[in-house]
């Protein structure tokens, strides 16, 4: 029999009811150090008290009203990301899925605005993940994600990780857009170097083409940076962003240039629930403490003790571990064995992680973790690293 909960989840038999900062508490009261912060998701951990004081304040005045009417705390929240980056407009959702979509339709709607319907090739590399609807999984094109499905959305083509050589070979004048994670996250955490980056910019210029960059995964201060594609010193037309935006709310958005976005007029896009007052309080919080120099200063000091720390854990066990790799509280382990065994092995031990593609387990801690709290999970990392090395 088909349980209630539709079974498209390998679940951990775990289960947690609450949680204090980087620790998640589980249903039987065992404490768990929490590296996967809802996969990138609790940027400021669990209750953290200034969230918890946003949402339930929003919570005791208005829930939600629908983009029917102006919702003042969207506009704040939006304010306040034009400000801090490339932006001049923005467009929120509830998930980096629904962004996704958005950010196809825009380079679709802004070619036929200019005179172009049939310019809609999208590129995209392997190893991407731009969400699970059918058109993110068409972007992505592994077999593993569109197998089963039919038919997809035409108009991408997915080139070699890291090749700009193929993509040189590929762009051209009738390229709509260059899509692409800066920092692979389910991929493998894959950084693309800071000069492939301008290169891909530099195309993009050269050919007309949109660049959209998928920033759900290593956005809102994950990589040091409030976004990862700052480290190069560009700037894309449009940029999904979601996961740590809400700090734990399901909350996305669109950011995209005047340009980029002119097409998109009324009645070209729409949500019910996205940019709700309840979202968009939580979120105007997370960006009053993430987007400051001072709080991504310490992004920057902790995950270099975090790496420094990770590196001699890899020369201590060489059986287990490959080489460190990531950017910033984005980090991941390449691993000599399969990843779900840490990852069991990391239960064991009362500690969370991730696994990803490319045979890596992915580290994504609060952004706020403690330093004393870092130290006890690659105390933990080693005493499951421990169990697995004969």
């Amino acid at each position: 029999m088909i349980p209630h909960v539709l079974p498209t989840y390998n679940r951990a038999d775990l289960a947690f009811e609450r949680g204090e900062g980087s620790w998640a508490i589980a249903t039987d009261g065992t404490r768990y150090l929490d590296l996967g912060a809802g996969i990138a998701v609790n940027v400021l951990g669990h209750a953290n008290p200034d969230l918890v004081a946003a949402l339930t304040e929003q919570a005791g005045r208005i829930w939600h009203v629908s983009n029917l009417y102006h919702i003042p705390q969207q506009e704040k929240l939006a304010d306040q990301l034009v400000e801090s980056t490339f932006a001049d407009t923005v467009f929120f959702t509830n998930s980096g899925t629904e962004a996704a979509e958005l950010a196809i339709k825009m380079v679709r709607k802004y070619w036929t605005d200019q005179g172009q319907p049939d310019r809609i090739e999208i590129l995209t590399f392997e190893g991407a993940f731009h969400g699970r609807s059918t058109g993110a999984i068409a972007a992505a094109g592994s077999e593993k994600m569109v197998a089963g499905y039919g038919p997809l959305m035409p108009g991408f083509r997915s080139l070699p990780w890291g090749d700009i050589d193929a993509l040189k070979a590929a762009i051209s004048d009738q390229t709509a857009a260059v899509m692409l994670e800066p920092l692979q996250g389910e991929g493998g955490i894959r950084p693309l170097p800071d000069a492939d980056l301008a290169a891909i910019r530099a195309l993009c210029d050269q050919t007309g083409a949109l660049l959209v960059l998928d920033e759900v995964q290593c956005g809102m201060g994950r990589t040091g940076k409030l976004f990862a594609h700052e480290w190069a010193g560009i700037t894309p037309d449009i940029m999904m962003v979601a996961k740590g935006i809400g700090g734990g709310f399901p909350l996305g958005a669109v950011l995209a240039t005047e340009k980029a976005a002119k097409a998109m007029v009324a009645g070209s896009h729409g949500s019910t629930y996205g940019g709700n007052p309840l979202a968009c309080a939580v979120g105007a919080r997370v960006m009053d403490i993430v987007a400051t120099p001072e709080f991504l200063a310490e992004v920057n000091r902790k995950a270099a003790l975090f790496r420094q720390k990770l590196e001699s854990l890899v020369a201590a066990h060489p059986a287990v571990f490959d080489s460190v790799r990531g950017q910033g509280l984005m980090l991941g382990l390449k691993l000599k064995i399969a990843p779900a065994d840490l990852v069991k092995a990391g239960y064991a031990e009362h500690l969370l992680t991730v696994p990803a593609a490319d045979n890596t387990l992915r580290l994504l801690p609060p952004l706020n973790i403690a330093d004393e709290d870092i130290a006890e999970a690659v105390a933990r990392l080693d005493r499951a690293a421990g169990r697995l090395d004969g």
